[in-house]
């Protein structure tokens, strides 16, 4: 699992059958300092998510497929989970 920042929501009128009716999302992913790290990522919302979230991603294909009730569907990416807080032991 990933952490990553909600920066956007994403509109496609067209796409494959399985993504119909789930919401799309625009993930920056970050080190666990806050910085971003690489490139924004698509992920489909499993968690009813929004813009400005810190959320849980996961990037293994079945993980992503399972958690938005789409197995076998080309998914990489989900959103599973909105954080809360994070806290690090010293």
């Amino acid at each position: 699992m990933l952490i990553g920042k909600v920066i956007g929501n994403v509109v496609a009128t067209r796409k494959h059958a399985s993504h119909e009716g789930q919401k799309m999302l625009y993930v920056q992913i970050l080190n666990l300092d806050g910085s971003e790290r690489g490139n924004p990522v698509l992920a489909v919302d499993a968690a009813d998510a929004g813009v400005g979230d810190q959320v849980l991603v996961t990037q293994e294909g079945w993980s992503a497929m399972t958690s938005v009730g789409r197995p076998l569907s080309p998914i990489d990416m989900a959103v599973i989970g909105v954080i809360d807080q994070i806290e690090l032991a010293e």
